[in-house]
């Protein structure tokens, strides 16, 4: 896709989203608050995010003690969130993280560093999503960066803004370059509820009205890859399997092989798979020997060739020493009938 075209559609996704949504101000906070209100916001409405902050506050000391305390406990108070264990586990690893990067939960200093510096440290801190990198570099450094969370990313990918590696890696390539930093928290706000409710509602007609004010075809999409998990590969699944649908009253083939009168249907169907994979696996076979037997013709006769000199080189002395053999034989027996005369004369006495 080129630059043009996906700063076009994310200028129509914005308008649809101003259409259909009122963006949420966002109340001024310290580095770390932003940093914690990210974790309870990434999936999850802004109220119920506040509601989950506002707790925390209340019940604990302060964030040492939070970060002290187990994720089921946390989990416990954050239940009124959609997903209150992965948010805990978030804000946990989050917590502990910092403290041993920064070892105080006061950031404030971090404010003037240069905003690339204090953004990689940030980035650095495990358990750290692409989402609250995002958030706490908006709302807490003043930096241009735009968080999109899961809803999010699929609602741009059924909108036609990003393609599936992207929606995998979690990057909206152009997306800060096509909204102004003047207009980045109020997208940021608008496509957070759009995402929190298509969350808790996969078919919610707002939304559906959103991504078809973008792309015809993104209703279809958007309800394929939610129903998949927000893995694109079963999306495609899904999309070859609608495509593939029979038009008018035609019955769908369900692939199961037809059951004969006899009722050995199910023998016949294995013996004709069994015997189609033959006959394949034999067609794809033959080229092969063709091509195989063609390229090994000139090396056997060769190899023949070469055999035959050896074997004859072989057998030439084999050959003259039987010939040597058989004309040996004779001289012995001449030595033999040359001694038996002269033995006979040896025994003769003398006249």
């Amino acid at each position: 896709m080129t630059a043009s075209n996906r700063a076009a559609r994310i200028t129509k996704l914005q308008t649809a989203l101003k259409k259909h949504y009122k963006p949420v101000p966002s109340p001024s906070r310290p580095i770390m608050e932003h940093l914690l209100y990210a974790c309870l916001l990434e999936g999850a409405p802004s109220e119920l995010a506040d509601e989950g902050l506002a707790k925390l506050e209340q019940q604990y000391f302060d964030w040492n003690e939070v970060r002290v305390t187990t994720t089921a406990e946390i989990t416990d108070v954050l239940s009124s969130l959609p997903s209150p264990v992965s948010a805990a586990t978030r804000l946990k690893r989050v917590l502990q993280s910092a403290f041993e990067a920064f070892y105080s939960f006061d950031l404030e200093e971090m404010k003037k560093q240069n905003l690339g510096q204090a953004v990689e440290q940030f980035e650095n801190l495990p358990g750290i999503t692409p989402f609250v990198l995002a958030y706490v570099t908006q709302h807490g450094l003043g930096g241009h960066s735009i968080p999109v969370d899961n809803g999010g990313l699929r609602i741009m990918f059924a909108a036609g803004i990003i393609n599936e590696a992207e929606l995998m890696q979690q990057k909206v390539p152009g997306l800060e370059r096509a909204i102004p930093k003047s207009k980045g928290m109020e997208f940021g706000s608008l496509l957070q509820q759009a995402s929190a409710a298509l969350r808790k509602n996969a078919s919610d007609k707002t939304v559906v009205a959103v991504v078809t004010a973008v792309d015809r075809n993104a209703p279809q999409l958007l309800a394929a890859v939610t129903a998949a998990g927000g893995k694109p590969a079963a999306r495609k699944a899904a999309k070859s399997k609608s495509d593939d649908a029979p038009a008018g009253g035609e019955k769908a083939d369900s692939g199961k092989p037809a059951k004969s009168k006899a009722g050995s249907g199910k023998a016949d169907g294995k013996q004709s798979s069994k015997s189609a994979a033959s006959k394949g696996a034999a067609k794809s076979a033959t080229p092969a020997k063709k091509a195989a037997s063609g390229k090994e013709a000139p090396l056997k006769k060769a190899a023949k060739k070469a055999a035959k000199k050896a074997a004859a080189k072989k057998a030439a002395p084999k050959k003259s020493a039987t010939a040597s053999s058989k004309k040996a034989t004779p001289k012995k027996a001449s030595t033999k009938t040359a001694k038996t005369p002269t033995k006979k004369l040896s025994k003769r006495k003398p006249r």
